[in-house]
């Protein structure tokens, strides 16, 4: 099931969507039903049913927290000139920098370096603390596209990273969750003006899913609705004014965002 979250007017709604074409993509006949409440208890349909070209969607979700995964594809950190570290190496984003699909990312002036970073994301659905690698998919409620926007300059300057990556708008998430995807049997392609700039399996991970998950929980209470970085691919790169960068996961569907400068 694909849940996203979509405004209509002032009011705002998660809702079902259904009709997209084989490669995961919006058509004429794709529809959105709204439900009652939170996805994270109960998914109760509302009644109605709208095209899903008449809304606008929002971040499938605003996280308590955002756990991202650094360096957990080897040719990536081999490209950031280092190696994959024996266990997952974490920070975190403020929910301050989500935004959803068709959202400008804003360039920040302190920053001559921002780059893309293309990302699974994984999203909780209940709250947990401890889980086992077998029992991840209890807490697991879907996964949704994701772009680690990054000031690489700031991030080697400041020697670490919560500045470089916690600028507003460096967390595009969407455009809605998959609830259904087998993670080990997707891939990333990231295009920037239609360019392909990054693509590789998600099987190619260091820490898969489960070990990810089991990791985090094993350092922090998660809540239903909290995001989880799962890292990205070789071939990151520049963004600059004017450009259009999209992040493709197979199965899911396509994360697309304009980029602006941010005048200080």
């Amino acid at each position: 099931m694909l849940i996203c979250r979509f405004a209509v007017g002032e009011d705002i709604w998660f809702g079902a969507v259904d009709g997209l074409d084989d490669d995961d993509q919006v058509t004429d006949e794709s529809i959105v039903a709204p439900i009652e409440g939170h996805p994270f208890v109960d998914i109760r349909p509302e009644g109605s049913v709208m095209k899903l070209a008449d809304v606008r969607l929002l971040a499938p979700v605003i996280p308590s927290k955002i756990v991202c995964v650094g360096k957990n594809y080897r040719e990536h950190a081999a490209e950031m000139d280092s190696e994959a570290p024996d266990e997952p190496l974490l920070f975190l984003k403020p929910s301050t920098a989500v935004i959803g699909s068709g959202d400008p990312i804003d360039l920040p002036w302190q920053s001559e370096q921002v780059e893309h970073e293309g990302e699974l994301a994984v999203v909780i659905g209940r709250m947990c603390k401890d889980i086992p690698i077998d029992r991840v998919d209890e807490v697991v409620f879907g996964y949704t596209c994701a772009n680690d926007v990054t000031a690489r300059d700031l991030q080697k300057s400041d020697g670490q990273w919560a500045r470089a990556k916690g600028f507003d708008t460096f967390c595009p998430l969407g455009p809605w969750i998959q609830t259904e995807l087998s993670p080990a049997d997707a891939d990333i392609t990231v295009r920037v003006n239609g360019e392909q700039r990054q693509h590789g399996g998600i099987d190619a991970m260091v820490h898969d899913v489960p070990a990810v998950v089991s990791y985090v929980s094993s350092c922090m209470t998660l809540l239903p609705g909290d995001v989880i970085l799962t890292g990205t691919p070789e071939g990151v790169g520049p963004l600059t004014d004017g450009d259009l960068v999209s992040i493709g996961i197979s199965g899911i569907g396509t994360l697309t965002n304009p980029v602006r400068s941010a005048a200080p």
